[in-house]
């Protein structure tokens, strides 16, 4: 593995780690209180954002120079 892929992956990795946790705060703040809280669906929203968080990096990450 080159370094550039390397790059990319650490870059696209810390992006996708940052949406999983901005989508879980942001789920998990529309219970009223935290035993209302829906935990599949804040499990399952925080891994569809991480998904899809890496492919949309596939178009390009500005962090990663060309």
């Amino acid at each position: 593995m080159n370094s550039k892929t390397k790059q990319w992956l650490k870059a696209a990795g810390v992006r996708s780690l940052k949406t999983i946790a901005q989508t879980a705060v942001a789920t998990i703040g529309t219970a009223a209180m935290l035993g209302d809280v829906n935990w599949i669906a804040v499990l399952s929203a925080s891994a569809l954002s991480g998904v899809l968080s890496l492919l949309t990096s596939i178009g390009g990450l500005p962090e990663v120079k060309n």
